[in-house]
């Protein structure tokens, strides 16, 4: 044993005598977790919030979070002699003076978009193999508020440089904040300093960006993934998996090596793209000012959606005890956001509620064999995608020769039409997948072999399934409709009448499903 070992060795047992450190590292560096490429969006997460907390040390040396007025004097010609807010001056000097200064303000820029893409396929993922179940309930509520301050995050990451563009989104902002009854002019004036867009916004939101806000994700990250430790990972359904094991490689070294490799893979891809793609190019918008906007303006894609949906709301306004509610903007940019939200977080306990399903589930589901859920997903799918087209609207209309109004009204019809077409479309696409495992199970494969019987009868052959696949495909559970009746057993009225007739009829709508085969079933098919 060489000194070096001998050290390492007296040191660790020094700590181990005073902690008891040995005792926990064995179990929990050998914890398992199963192998699924899925898993990994959760990862894409995690890695680009470092990536993110790395380059924004790096951008937070040079940058000057002031609105107070200079001369721009920089190396781009251009905008040399303009007058413009120290924060816009700080940003070019970085983009242009500071060597690898534009290279990471592109890798913190692409890693905030990426950031934000893993959080929403990884919750897409949650949602539609049923992983938010008990026990996981707190789980989804903390990655819900992980999204809901990804945006804002992402929002005021881009308006710190104060261009043009940026100031737009902060113009747009500043009018929701106004919209709220009552107290939205007293929160206007308390963001801004007074009015807008005075000299105190920059400053303030700095500090929201880098300080309270990352402060507040790597609590929520940390409880996340202290959750997910605690719990135990989900996993996919498969020959010796339970809902009381986990079958997968040890954290140690397996897991850790594939984690560790995988993150220089996400930051290589974010470099890249920092690298060759060019992303909120703030030297082409120039310096924000009140008066101007410019033409195309368009936010990021996580924030696309809002500004669809402001666009397309009617021009709707109330005037009422002299105070006016502007719906056109209340509803769009706070109503409808909170709503959809709020249902996204309290989504377990509802599904919960419908089924009465109170267990503790570590199995994921196929998502059509949650039809209900799968299609839920779908509508609210269906609904971003409809919201973020429309926040393109101005640039659709250029490159396709269309009118604002006719892109308009188009989206008002489709917001409403469209999400609860693909919930039903998808619903039945659910019930048709069903009804074909079913039918591969009491069947088997088609061969394409046919066979002429004596009789003259022509079959095709079909290969029976392997007892892994049938069991596949018939290893979920399928939950009966909830039944409750008007009287109990003493023939006295149950409270809640009104509501137990509405969480029937909600049961029945969740549960309808194709039913799997059973052993009547299989016994009949062999006699024939």
């Amino acid at each position: 044993m060489s000194s070096g070992e001998k050290v390492a060795g007296t040191v660790a047992n020094y700590v181990d005598e005073r902690t008891g450190a040995a005792k926990w590292l064995k179990k929990n560096l050998t914890k398992v977790f199963p192998d699924h490429w899925s898993f990994m969006l959760g990862e894409i997460a995690l890695y680009s919030f470092i990536i993110l907390l790395l380059t924004g040390v790096f951008l937070t040396f040079w940058f000057d979070p002031s609105q107070r007025d200079v001369i721009y004097h920089g190396s781009y010609m251009p905008l040399n002699g303009l007058q413009m807010s120290a924060a816009y001056e700080s940003t070019l000097h970085i983009s242009f003076d500071i060597r690898g200064g534009l290279l990471m303000r592109q890798i913190h820029h692409w890693a905030a978009i990426l950031f934000m893409a893993a959080i929403v396929a990884h919750m897409l993922r949650v949602f539609f193999t049923g992983a938010f179940r008990k026990p996981r309930e707190f789980n989804w509520i903390i990655g819900i508020g992980l999204l809901t301050l990804g945006i804002v995050e992402g929002f005021l990451g881009y308006s710190l440089p104060d261009d043009l563009l940026s100031g737009t989104g902060i113009r747009i902002a500043q009018a929701i904040i106004q919209a709220m009854p009552i107290v939205g002019s007293y929160l206007s004036f308390f963001a801004f300093g007074g009015a807008f867009p005075g000299t105190a916004f920059i400053p303030r939101i700095f500090t929201v960006h880098v300080l309270l806000l990352p402060g507040i994700f790597l609590a929520l990250i940390t409880a996340h993934l202290m959750l997910v430790w605690y719990q135990k990972h989900t996993q996919y359904p498969g020959p010796g998996r339970t809902e009381k094991n986990v079958v997968g490689f040890p954290f140690m070294p397996v897991y850790m090596a594939k984690a560790g490799g995988f993150f220089f893979v996400v930051f290589g891809v974010t470099a890249f793209l920092g690298a060759v793609a060019s992303i909120n190019p703030i030297w082409y918008y120039g310096p924000y000012t009140p008066t101007q906007i410019s033409a195309g303006s368009q936010p990021d894609w996580y924030m696309g959606w809002l500004d669809g949906l402001v666009r397309m709301a009617p021009a709707l306004e109330t005037h009422a005890f002299h105070h006016t509610i502007s719906w056109n903007i209340l509803i769009p940019g706070v109503i409808v956001p909170g709503i959809f939200f709020t249902f996204l977080a309290l989504y377990p306990f509802i599904e919960s509620w419908m089924t009465n399903d109170k267990r503790e589930h570590h199995l994921l589901d196929r998502p059509r064999n949650a039809p209900n859920r799968t299609a839920l997903g779908a509508f609210g799918i269906t609904f971003m995608m409809v919201t973020l087209l429309n926040g393109g609207n101005d640039l659709i209309a250029t490159h396709f020769a269309l009118s604002i109004s006719q892109i308009t009204w188009m989206s008002r019809i489709a917001v409403l039409v469209l999400p609860p077409l693909a919930f039903v479309i998808t619903k039945r696409l659910c019930l048709s997948l069903q009804r074909s495992d079913r039918d591969l199970v009491l069947h088997g494969k088609e061969t394409g072999r046919l066979v002429r019987l004596p009789h003259g009868e022509f079959v095709e052959v079909h290969e029976p399934l392997s007892d892994e696949e049938a069991w596949s495909l018939t290893q979920h559970e399928q939950l009966p409709a909830l039944e409750f009746k008007d009287t109990d057993e003493h023939g006295v009225r149950r409270p809640g009448g009104l509501m137990n007739k509405f969480r029937v009829k909600v049961s029945r709508a969740n549960a309808e499903a194709i039913a799997k085969p059973d052993t009547d079933d299989l016994k009949e098919i062999e006699h024939h």
